[in-house]
């Protein structure tokens, strides 16, 4: 399988993947598959194939979620990630053959990318590992703050809190940061110093593209 027409973005939280897939998407009429464009497919999984997703789809108390020890987290954080690229490939299989561009915000593994995608089809975006943990709560986004509010309402809201950003520094480990930035693909690092469209400028020069 090798999606020429695709381009995909990978990297660490808040680096700036979703915002460039859209404005590449909008700019160059191409087809949009933004993050967890997977969860299309959710109501149809069997929980035996998929025990990952299907967790959060046939939870019954959406406190076991934030409950769970870091280390279970990220134990399921991977099996969502490999999951999802399961998924992510069947969906672009169907769009391999469209006349127009794929941008993909990608759960894809470094080494499948190697195998499905032309090398300068793929970029890497950083962020500084911390950030995610610091700022997670930040976002208004409706998932972030329903989390927030279930933390809030534990008997330990402090403890609870705690537990929940240690997982989420197993997850957005220095390792998993070095990972990416040795890939072997283009990186490009965040810069609170370099405006959204500058940024867009280097992601087209990486991936050769042309208005």
């Amino acid at each position: 399988m090798r999606f020429n027409n695709a381009y995909f973005i990978t990297g660490t939280a808040y680096a700036g993947k979703s915002t460039m897939i859209k404005l590449l998407a909008e700019k160059y009429n191409g087809i949009l598959c933004e993050e967890n464009y997977h969860d299309q497919l959710l109501p149809e999984l069997d929980s035996t194939e998929f025990p990952c997703l299907t967790y959060t789809r046939d939870l019954e108390d959406w406190h076991d979620f934030i409950r769970r020890t870091p280390e279970e987290y990220k134990a399921w954080m991977d099996g969502v990630s490999g999951e999802c690229e399961m998924l992510e490939l069947r969906i672009l299989d169907g769009l391999k053959d469209q006349d127009k561009p794929v941008f993909v915000d990608t759960n894809i593994s470094l080494e499948t990318l190697k195998r499905i995608a032309p090398s300068d089809h793929v970029l890497v975006m950083l962020a500084d590992p911390q950030i995610s943990v610091r700022r997670f709560f930040e976002r208004p986004d409706r998932e972030k703050q329903f989390l927030y509010q279930l933390i809030m309402e534990e008997p330990d809201p402090e403890k609870a809190m705690e537990n929940y950003r240690k997982g989420l520094m197993l997850i957005n480990s220095q390792e998993n940061y070095d990972r990416y930035l040795r890939s072997g693909f283009p990186v490009i690092i965040r810069d609170e110093n370099r405006t959204v469209m500058q940024t867009l400028e280097m992601v087209e020069k990486v991936f050769g593209l042309v208005q």
